[in-house]
């Protein structure tokens, strides 16, 4: 491991922190636990002299036990972490936001809690910005430590562990901890046990098309339940949706999502992957590279107008995003050499692609022909920026 332990700073996160408060009052940084957001939160804090609250400490919760005898005096930026504990606040910060001259501005910390996010889409419409973020990615931890980013994941502990050993304890723990404590003080009341169980069936399918049907009779359960567990592990950000993209090409489309652990090292600790060259070896290599790769796109991209395409024929697009009112289309191969398929061909003429891209581990990035390019996974996010920018 090249990387040391407190040397990455997130200065794009918080360049965007900044960019977001421009035009807002209110900015809620939302993403799944340990993720990172605490110590960007007191990294943007320092920055700012800001004021700072951990309703995670009692003393800061009781504070705001009368949140405007707390708040209406102070001025500059405040910061509130773990907000979901005080729902109440979201009420008292649009009165506070809307004061002219605005004397204070407001970074709100959530994980994951889809009250927060409705609560703060109700109460604060128009006078907030969200900023996702999750684990580090590889503009981060730079292109050297591509296979450890890969193999241990993006959240800071795991990727920062000395060994692999300490990385895989790390997430194992994780992954309990989240299922027993977290989720229950997020209000979910499903059985940890439950979850945990589809969890683990789920990460087989990570980068196949859902089957609630499926999924639900091989766990004895209703499709409508483990919709709803679906749901509540995308509400929490560690797993994601991938929608379809259809219109009418006279072809019989795909019309279910695509479902994708969000980091990449906690699908290797559920399907029980014990090092990389385990890795190399098992039938979710593919798939696994695929998730991995695709989310490096979407931390450019956003996942507002982010698809996949599938046709019963058997044409398919693993990614399609719209920027600027252009098609893009990308698959992500685990190959030294990838080349356009018939397939990609299919796709680029039926959804009219601008370009496409096939993102693949190695070091060197190079034209297929004159729509389509080989990327490697280091180069990905600046070339997907430029498209971004024009």
């Amino acid at each position: 491991m090249h990387t040391m332990k407190g040397m990455i700073r997130r200065a794009e996160l918080l360049m965007r922190l900044e960019e977001r408060f421009r035009a807002n009052p209110v900015v809620l940084l939302l993403g799944p636990r340990q993720c990172g957001k605490t110590t960007l939160a007191r990294q943007f804090a320092r920055a700012h002299q800001a004021a700072y609250f951990d309703l995670e400490a009692p003393a800061d919760f009781d504070r705001l036990a009368h949140p405007v005898t707390a708040l209406e005096p102070l001025r500059g930026w405040v910061v509130l972490d773990e907000a979901q504990l005080r729902p109440e606040l979201l009420g008292v910060l649009r009165v506070l936001a809307d004061r002219r001259p605005l004397p204070a501005r407001f970074l709100v910390l959530g994980s994951a809690s889809p009250d927060l996010i409705r609560g703060a889409s109700e109460s604060l419409a128009g006078r907030v910005a969200l900023a996702p973020m999750a684990g580090f990615d590889l503009s981060e931890v730079g292109a050297k430590d591509l296979r450890a980013l890969w193999w241990r994941g993006g959240f800071p502990r795991s990727f920062l562990a000395e060994t692999d050993a300490e990385s895989r304890q790390w997430r194992a723990d994780f992954i309990q901890t989240f299922l027993e404590r977290d989720l229950r003080r997020l209000g979910v009341q499903v059985a940890p046990l439950a979850l945990r169980r589809f969890w683990n069936m789920v990460a087989h399918y990570h980068g196949q098309i859902w089957n609630a049907s499926e999924i639900g009779r091989s766990l004895g359960e209703a499709h409508t339940t483990v919709k709803r567990h679906l749901d509540i592990l995308c509400g929490a950000f560690v797993m994601r949706q991938l929608p379809p993209w259809f219109e009418n090409l006279g072809k019989r489309q795909v019309k279910s999502p695509k479902v994708y652990l969000r980091d990449s090292g906690l699908l290797h600790e559920l399907l029980g992957i014990a090092s990389f060259v385990a890795l190399e070896a098992h039938p979710k290599l593919g798939a696994s590279w695929e998730g991995f790769a695709l989310e490096e796109v979407l931390r450019v991209t956003g996942d507002r107008e982010a698809y996949f395409w599938n046709t019963q024929g058997g044409a398919e697009l693993d990614l399609l995003v719209f920027l600027n009112g252009q098609r893009y289309g990308f698959e992500f191969k685990y190959a030294d050499a990838p080349s356009v398929t018939k397939s990609l061909e299919v796709a680029r003429s039926d959804l009219r692609l601008k370009r496409a891209f096939l993102v693949h581990p190695g070091k060197k990035s190079y034209p297929l022909n004159l729509w389509a390019e080989a990327v490697s996974s280091a180069e990905v996010r600046a070339r997907v920026a430029e498209l971004a920018e024009k």
